[in-house]
């Protein structure tokens, strides 16, 4: 059986990444009324926060780096929140096509579960830095199936550390069931960001899409 090194339990940080880019393409395709500034400034304000994110974790200053990554995360939410309230203001006016409608709220519903998924990633159990560091994970704000690997009879808990996909996976459960599924909220925090996640994707659901429809 091969020996676990602290190397092996380093959790890759590429998966963000792209999901930070990805949320850059979708804000970038919405329409320009529910764009908040120019069209130029989210992707500056990202980039200047992901740079030295990068570059601080390479240089092993993991508080800085997780101060940073929650400001990240802050703007991520804040834009999210504003372009949602800026869809919603627009829908009396109806000066929207039903497509671009339809359009507008799939990006937002995307949006809404990636920036989710970040900040369950950057938050539980002390964020990514902290988790690699022990041997498994045994505690958190949500618990995991895997976490029952080192439940009796077996005395020391396994290996298995969540990863950016496990939280993708939560975060998508809540904004299409409106629940985590397979995966308990454990945590006041954990509870609150749900139940705002959730409240997002319901009214982008229930209230635009249907909106879009019934104006075909």
């Amino acid at each position: 059986m091969r020996k676990e090194t602290a190397e092996s339990r380093v959790e890759a940080r590429w998966p963000a990444l792209i999901a930070v880019v990805t949320l850059g393409g979708l804000y970038l395709a919405l329409p320009p009324n529910l764009l908040v500034g120019p069209r130029w400034l989210y992707p500056v304000v990202v980039a200047g926060l992901v740079i030295p994110i990068l570059a601080l974790h390479r240089m092993g200053r993991h508080d800085l780096d997780r101060r940073l990554g929650y400001i990240l995360s802050g703007v991520l939410t804040l834009m999210l929140l504003l372009s949602l309230i800026l869809l919603i203001t627009a829908l009396p006016s109806r000066k929207e096509d039903p497509l671009s409608l339809l359009q507008s709220a799939a990006a937002l519903w995307v949006t809404n579960v990636i920036v989710f998924a970040l900040w369950y990633w950057r938050l539980d159990a002390g964020g990514p830095h902290q988790r690699e560091s022990r041997k498994g994970h045994t505690h958190g704000a949500f618990f995991f199936p895997q976490m029952m690997q080192g439940a009796p009879p077996s005395p020391e808990p396994g290996p298995w550390a969540p990863r950016f996909v496990d939280y993708l996976f939560v975060a998508f459960n809540t904004s299409t069931a409106f629940s985590p599924t397979d995966t308990p909220v454990l945590t006041p925090w954990a509870k609150v960001l749900s139940m705002l996640q959730a409240s997002i994707s319901l009214a982008v659901v229930a209230i635009l899409a249907a909106r879009a429809v019934g104006m075909l």
